[in-house]
């Protein structure tokens, strides 16, 4: 029972709990005393649905106690104090405490493979789904359908997502209205400035658009998940935009590190390398967020997922910054060496402050936000969601702002020394061409 409690603290400090989908799971010779199902904050007017079906034991024996197994409800503080209750020997299974809260056990079955049981919860919390068998050795299947919502207004409309999330599909909307937005005056200001436009700033706008168009999939995702319990296929678009938005966004941080387009139209052998490297891990990344998103909460796969997911975005983080500073120190050493210190000087300076950017974007949206997951327990998954995008956007407006089509941006500033040869050069093939002549 403490090693299943152990695995219970281990996932949910891991993972950051998912919408209350109507689930489906399969059990299938178990013999865990615990199996943890699903998370939900009900408020007080809140309903459980479960229907289990095909239910088998190992052992057919009359005479056990089905008492000893069922389904129940709790608390994350209240099963601290069950744990004690089992320590100090009060009680022999969970079941037995007055803390919890039964929804069914198998002492109902009465020789039937299947129940279904509807159980209102009018105390607001945070509650966990969980099975308990205190039978020893014996092994259940069983298949488990279980809906948890809260009912609102006058006509008792389900509302699918917990009560600390009703909030999410009006941001994701909202922040999408955001982003439509900064495209709209991107594609201003590419107009305005066409005579200096570059092939990277394009790229910027496909990145916005991408940005926009996977937080409005995200929107209708979650929208329809609190209407129904299911995303009816929002969760498709939501998984091709991120995907591409993400694969999108690290080339064009490690583009505008090498200085493609801008400064050069080509890229060298070690930064095609490191692009090579960055979006084969992408992918991998992008495959471990939808099984993340699509498995049970408490599935001890869903830990191993999610740290492949945080080391493969550290990877890529790490990657995008070894290329800001390999071109630091191309700059530094050009300003040391080519006579043109002033210019070099200040695309240093510009590339310095994208790397510190850089840095607190990857700050704020991994250690930040997992570290606030962690510490509020899940309680309030809405701070987590806007301190990321808020993140995310202010490194956007800084990226365009910086590297935006400009004659005098000091990213691609050409010196007075510059312009004298370029000037000498266009007059010796002018003289050229009228000797020619």
């Amino acid at each position: 029972m403490c090693r299943s409690f152990l695995l219970f603290l281990l996932i949910s400090l891991f993972v950051s709990f998912g919408f209350a989908e109507i689930r489906f799971t399969k059990i299938r010779s178990n013999d865990r005393p615990i199996i943890p199902f699903d998370e939900f904050w009900f408020t007080h007017n809140g309903r459980l649905e479960l229907n289990v079906s095909q239910i088998t034991l190992s052992d057919n024996n009359p005479n056990l106690n089905f008492n000893n197994v069922g389904f129940f409800l709790c608390t994350r503080n209240a099963w601290l104090h069950v744990l004690q209750q089992l320590a100090d020997a009060e009680i022999s299974c969970v079941l037995h405490s007055s803390l919890v809260k039964i929804v069914s056990n198998f002492k109902t079955l009465n020789g039937k493979s299947s129940f279904n049981s509807v159980l209102p919860v009018k105390n607001a919390d945070r509650y966990t789904l969980l099975f308990a068998n205190c039978l020893s050795q014996v092994k259940v299947s069983m298949t488990v359908r279980s809906a948890m919502y809260n009912l609102k207004g006058n006509q008792n409309h389900r509302d699918y997502l917990s009560a600390d999330e009703t909030f999410l599909p009006k941001l994701y909307f909202l922040l999408s209205l955001v982003y439509f937005t900064l495209a709209g005056i991107w594609i201003y200001v590419l107009y305005k400035k066409r005579l200096t436009v570059f092939r990277i700033h394009f790229f910027m706008l496909i990145v916005v658009v991408l940005k926009a168009l996977n937080l409005v999939s995200k929107a209708e995702d979650t929208l329809y998940i609190q209407q129904t319990g299911t995303a009816h296929g929002w969760d498709v678009p939501f998984y091709i935009f991120s995907s591409l938005k993400g694969i999108m966004l690290f080339t064009l941080i490690i583009l505008i590190g090498t200085g493609w387009s801008l400064l050069k139209p080509y890229l060298q052998d070690k930064e095609k390398m490191v692009l090579t490297i960055v979006i084969p891990l992408q992918v991998v990344a992008n495959i471990a967020l939808v099984i993340i998103d699509e498995t049970s909460p408490f599935s001890p796969y869903r830990v191993t997922w999610k740290s492949l997911f945080l080391l493969v975005d550290i990877i890529c983080c790490c990657a995008m910054l070894l290329q800001i500073i390999w071109s630091i120190k191309n700059l530094r050493e050009a300003a040391q060496t080519d006579g043109k210190a002033a210019v070099n000087l200040m695309k240093l300076t510009l590339f310095k402050q994208y790397y510190v950017m850089v840095i607190c974007y990857i700050y704020l949206t991994l250690v930040a936000v997992y570290g606030l997951e962690t510490i509020t327990w899940g309680k309030y998954p809405w701070s987590c969601v806007l301190v990321g995008e808020l993140a995310t956007l202010v490194f956007y407006v800084f990226t365009g702002y910086k590297f935006k089509p400009e004659t005098y941006n000091p990213y691609f500033a050409i010196d007075d020394e510059e312009e004298e040869a370029d000037d000498v050069e266009q007059l010796k093939l002018h003289d050229e061409e009228k000797i020619g002549q």
